[in-house]
């Protein structure tokens, strides 16, 4: 059994964090875990879409700021694959222009969060009515 089948069993959610902020990845991470999550970090698109399809994660918080790839090409790539198509995508970003914000959506986000004093609650308030979070399932 991989360590995602044991989680899921464990009725632990899976999240797939793309952050290329090692400062922001490891504040996520530590968040996320708090919740009750299991968490994996990518620091780039390319090994983020790597680490999706391996592990099929319940869910993606993207950045859109990554080297080499940015997470609007990253969002479209995981939509337009067929075993990854289904992840639900959070984009989680410093970007808060509404333009924006409406083509993350477009290409398949869930929701789109600015980084910013409001951005955890925010993004634990989204993963709660995805029904991933610890604070759900009391």
């Amino acid at each position: 059994m991989s360590e995602n089948e044991e989680a899921r069993a464990a009725n632990q959610g899976v999240v797939l964090v793309i952050e290329d902020s090692s400062t922001q990845a490891l504040h996520l991470q530590a968040l996320l875990e708090e919740e009750g999550l299991k968490v994996t970090v990518a620091y780039d698109g390319q090994t983020g879409l790597q680490m999706a399809r391996e592990l099929l994660p319940d869910v993606i918080v993207l950045d859109l700021e990554l080297p080499e790839m940015s997470g609007f090409q990253v969002c479209r790539r995981l939509k337009d694959a067929r075993e990854t198509a289904d992840i639900p995508v959070v984009m989680l970003t410093r970007h808060d222009d509404q333009e924006v914000a409406a083509l993350g959506l477009q290409l398949g986000a869930v929701d789109y969060i600015p980084k910013d004093a409001f951005s955890d609650a925010a993004l634990l308030e989204t993963l709660r009515r995805m029904r991933l979070s610890d604070a759900d399932k009391q």
